[in-house]
């Protein structure tokens, strides 16, 4: 074991020291590319496309090796644009002034991104451990200006240092992705066009859960009136451009710091964690104002669980607290970001679903009371405690009061009670729809075989398909892939290339009749770009193939279209 640690030690190193060097090299080559850039400026000679062309190819192939993707992304873009440039009849284009300016701001992204890298090196290398680094994790941010570049810098850094960060470049995008997320600190530049960033200051004063976000005004006039006037208008901070950014970083962390103490106190429930009632009730109001406004459906549930006081009668409050903990985290595991979970009293707790429909939400929460009935929330003497809930389902409908809105699923919840409890209702113009215990919803489910070796992968691959009426089975090489094909039917493969036993290759060649006579679609992920061996892949039989590393929202989508899940 020993031998192993020092092995794996030494390999860190050795990792270390080679990114440092490389990305050393990585500042020489930018150096090249800009010299060909400024000369072919001056005189526009193929033969100098033709360095540009190599000079990225090369950094295309080497920055990812090292850990630097987003350097040979941007890298790739110089492959794009002079692509031309490494064809033996290439045709130079017609507006040379157009890929100069083109070029140099791939440049400058380079440069930018070399910095970030050079700091990336700088924090291993350093190993450091800080506070702030947890707290940091747990921060959403939200940066307006229209200045790409500074945008593009401060994007990078501040999710160096461990935040997670979106962007807008104007006012009308921060607000859509305002009304979309929730945010822990508004970083907002004064001076934008077409809109000035005084014109969000009313848009987060007039909604009862966004005038709480700390707001951070960074502005390049130093002038006292404007600084008074932004104060006055609810900023917390106010940060003249140019400015360092350790400065920013810092003031940053503490507003943080400050509105996480803040919203516990204000806006947490104390025992779970969750959201509290005061919480959800300004939060109601401000999602009426939106839904008014466009026409995306939006559903509420009410869940209760069942015979809450005989669990605490059985094993005592200090059990039942355990319980509403262990249900509380359950539920926030099984919730999108963009739905609001809340405590509404005692053993209520209660969900607000965007963009989502009433027979979609009961969907969910029939998903998650299938879980609680065989996953033990506590474990109390060594005996697991199962429970179960009532649950009630309401979509919004035009005309309906808060007041109404809520009646309506907290009767329905009633109504699950009635039936014997254990199930879902949803209330409906007409009676209620019951989805009753041990009955699941009327959703044709599909069957998806994942046959990958990499234990991180297929826990990716489960983690972002979970929402999908799916039911996914996983194996780590191509025997077993063969078992189960041969055993079940199954709608989709996600096939690895190489793996053990039997690879993915072989896999297809030897069941193709088979697989094609199942009707089982097959989606091939692997580490293989080449050309031939994707034409291999979708000769053999794959429906479609992907490349590792592969966009997760990308691999969704592909899979919804396999499986004829589009919207």
């Amino acid at each position: 074991m020993s031998d192993h640690r020092e092995k794996r030690e030494k390999n860190q190193k050795l990792l270390r020291k080679t990114r440092k060097l490389y990305v050393q090299d990585l500042g020489k080559q930018i150096e090249e590319l800009e010299l060909c850039l400024r000369e072919l400026n001056q005189e526009f000679d193929p033969e100098l496309a033709s360095q540009v062309y190599r000079i990225a190819h090369k950094m295309k192939g080497s920055a990812p090796i090292f850990g630097f993707e987003r350097a040979g992304r941007i890298a790739e873009t110089f492959l794009v644009l002079y692509g031309w440039a490494n064809e033996e009849d290439g045709i130079v284009p017609a507006s040379r002034e157009t890929l100069i300016h083109q070029s140099r701001e791939h440049l400058l992204q380079l440069k930018m991104e070399q910095e970030v890298c050079a700091k990336e090196i700088e924090v291993d290398e350093l190993d450091l451990q800080t506070v702030q680094a947890p707290l940091a994790m747990q921060g959403r941010l939200l940066l307006i200006d229209d200045d790409d570049l500074l945008r593009s810098y401060l994007v990078k850094q501040l999710e160096l240092a461990g935040y997670r960060i979106d962007d807008a470049s104007d006012v009308e995008t921060a607000k859509a992705k305002l009304r979309e997320s929730a945010y822990d600190v508004i970083l907002l530049d004064l001076m934008m066009y077409p809109q000035s960033g005084y014109e969000l200051f009313d848009f987060l004063k007039e909604d009862p859960t966004l005038k709480w976000i700390p707001l951070v005004v960074l502005s390049g006039r130093d002038d006292l009136d404007d600084k008074v006037r932004c104060l006055r208008l609810g900023a917390d901070d106010y940060v003249t451009k140019p400015f360092e950014y350790e400065e920013l970083e810092a003031r940053i962390f503490s507003l943080l710091k400050r509105s996480k103490q803040f919203e516990q106190m204000a806006f947490r429930d104390a025992l779970t964690g969750v959201y509290n009632r005061r919480y959800f009730d300004h939060h109601l109001q401000m999602v009426l104002q939106w839904v008014q406004q466009d026409d995306k459906p939006i559903s509420l549930a009410f869940l209760d669980i069942d015979r809450f006081k005989s669990i605490n009668d059985t094993y005592g409050h200090q059990v039942g607290d355990m319980v509403l903990q262990g249900l509380g985290h359950l539920l926030q595991q099984n919730l999108r970001t963009t739905d609001l979970l809340a405590r509404y009293g005692g053993e209520e707790l209660v969900i607000l679903f965007q963009d989502t429909t009433a027979e979609q939400a009961a969907i969910v929460m029939h998903r998650i009371l299938e879980k609680v009935r065989v996953q033990p929330l506590v474990r109390a003497e060594g005996q697991g405690t199962c429970i179960t809930f009532s649950a009630g389902v309401a979509q919004w409908q035009p005309g309906l009061t808060e007041k109404r809105w809520i009646a309506m699923a907290d009767d329905a919840m009633y109504r699950a009670k009635q039936a014997g409890r254990d199930r879902v209702v949803v209330a409906g113009a007409e009676g209620a729809l019951e989805l009753p215990s041990g009955e699941g919803p009327a959703v044709p489910r599909r069957r998806i075989l994942i046959a990958d070796d990499d234990v991180i992968i297929t826990s990716i691959l489960q983690s972002k398909l979970r929402d999908l009426p799916v039911d996914i089975e996983v194996v780590n090489d191509g025997e077993a892939a063969r078992e189960h094909l041969q055993r079940g039917l199954f709608d989709l493969l996600i096939l690895d290339g190489v793996m053990p036993k039997l690879d993915g290759f072989s896999l297809l060649e030897s069941m193709r009749p088979e697989l094609q006579q199942q009707g089982v679609k097959v989606l091939m992920l692997s580490a293989q770009k080449r050309e031939e061996d994707i034409v291999r892949g979708l000769t053999l039989g794959a429906d479609d193939y992907m490349s590792k590393p592969f966009s997760l929202l990308e691999l969704e989508i592909r899979v919804k279209r396999l499986l004829n899940l589009e919207d």
